[in-house]
């Protein structure tokens, strides 16, 4: 799902005079992927909490500890 636009790219696309359209189907895909990228994280975030809560009412050290490591690097990106 990871799509690196280019600014480069952009500038090409907007620069084409001969027609807008791709330019604006750029940005759309550009913030259509932010769009999709942060839903896809907030629910993996959401699911990782859930998890780790289990993990603390059944007392899983090693599931409360992977968990929290998945989460924290989900964090750092």
């Amino acid at each position: 799902m990871e799509n690196n636009y280019s600014y480069a790219e952009f500038l090409k696309a907007v620069g084409k005079s001969s027609t807008s359209l791709q330019a604006e189907r750029l940005l759309n895909d550009i913030y259509m992927d932010l769009f999709l990228n942060h839903i896809h994280r907030e629910q993996t975030k959401k699911r990782l909490l859930r998890l780790i809560d289990l993990a603390l009412d059944e007392k899983d050290e090693y599931a409360f500890k992977t968990l929290t490591d998945e989460l924290m690097r989900l964090e750092e990106n």
